[in-house]
C-alpha cells in the first residue's frame, strides 16, 4: 500500500506507533485487543448517530475516531507479528476486486440485482473450506439482536426458506401476537416467564423479516423509534416544568394529552 499517496493516513499509522512505542503513552501502550472491545462498540455507534443526525462535522469527527480503532487494532496485530494495516488495506482491496468482476473484469450485469445476485455467488465461492459451511454463516455473534435476527432471515431466503410477500409474513405477526397474549391470559393463573420470553422472542424474529419484506432495516426502525420517544418524552418534560407540575405526580390522562400534543408538534 502506498501510505505516499495518502499522506495524512500515513501520519495516522505513525502516530498511533508512536504512541505504543517505548516512551509512547503508558494508557496505549497497556491496551489490548479486549481491552478495546468497548471503545470500538462506542465509536460505531458514535458514527451511526452523527450520521442519523445529518450532522456532517461530527459525522467527520466520528469517522476519525472509528479509523483510529482500527489502526489502534492493526497496531497491536503488527506488534504481536500477526498482521499490519497494509495486510488489511490489502485484504479488504482483494476482496472488493473479487467480489466486482463486472468492473474489474469481464463480466457483464444488466442491474444491481444481478449485482447482488453474483455478490452472493461469489460469497459462496469464498466459503469453501471454512470451518462453517451454513447458509447461515457470517452473522456476526456480537451483532445486536434485531441485526442478527434480521441478516438470519435473509440468509435462509438465498435458499427461498422465506415467506414469499410481506403480507405473508404479516400474517405471521398476527399469529405470533396471538400467541403471545394467549401467556398473558395463562399467566392470571400460573405465569410462566420462560414461555412468554419465548413468544416475545419469536414475535420480534417475525418482525424483523417483515421489515426485510418492506425493504427496511430492523435495527434503525427501531433506533428512530426510540428517538422519537425520547424527543416527545422530554417535550412533556418541559411543557410540565413550564406550569411548575411535578411529572412524577401528573395524572396520566394529562400525560397522554401532552402526548398527543408532542405528536402534532414534533412529529
Amino acid at each position: 500500500m502506498a501510505h505516499e499517496s495518502h499522506p495524512a493516513f500515513a501520519r495516522l499509522v505513525e502516530i498511533m506507533a508512536r504512541l505504543r512505542s517505548p516512551g509512547g503513552c503508558p494508557w496505549d501502550r497497556e491496551q489490548t485487543p479486549d481491552s478495546l472491545i468497548p471503545y470500538l462498540l462506542e465509536e460505531t455507534y458514535e458514527v451511526l448517530e452523527a450520521l442519523e443526525d445529518r450532522n456532517w462535522p461530527e459525522f467527520k469527527e466520528e469517522l476519525g475516531d472509528l479509523l483510529l480503532q482500527i489502526v489502534f487494532h492493526a497496531q497491536l496485530m503488527a506488534e504481536s507479528g500477526r498482521f499490519s494495516i497494509d495486510d488489511v488495506a490489502q485484504a479488504i482491496s482483494d476482496k472488493l476486486v473479487r467480489r466486482h468482476p463486472h468492473v474489474f473484469g469481464d463480466t457483464q450485469v444488466k442491474d444491481a440485482r444481478e449485482v447482488a445476485r453474483n455478490w452472493v455467488k461469489i460469497k459462496e465461492q469464498e466459503k469453501k473450506g471454512k470451518a462453517d459451511q451454513s447458509v447461515l454463516a457470517g452473522v456476526p455473534k456480537a451483532a445486536p439482536a434485531l441485526i442478527q435476527a434480521q441478516r438470519l432471515g435473509e440468509k435462509a431466503s438465498r435458499v427461498s426458506f422465506d415467506w414469499t410477500s410481506a403480507a405473508a409474513v404479516f400474517e405471521k405477526v398476527r399469529e405470533e401476537v396471538d400467541e403471545l397474549a394467549e401467556t398473558l391470559q395463562d399467566a392470571d393463573r400460573s405465569p410462566d416467564p420462560d414461555r412468554q420470553e419465548h413468544e416475545l422472542g419469536d414475535l420480534l424474529f417475525v418482525l424483523t423479516s417483515l421489515a426485510r419484506h418492506l425493504d427496511l432495516d430492523a435495527e434503525s426502525a427501531l433506533r428512530r423509534a426510540s428517538t422519537r420517544f425520547g424527543r416527545r418524552f422530554r417535550y412533556i418534560e418541559t411543557q410540565l416544568a413550564d406550569k411548575a407540575e411535578d411529572i412524577h405526580t401528573a395524572p396520566l390522562a394529562r400525560l397522554e394529552a401532552l402526548w398527543q400534543a408532542a405528536k402534532q408538534t414534533l412529529g
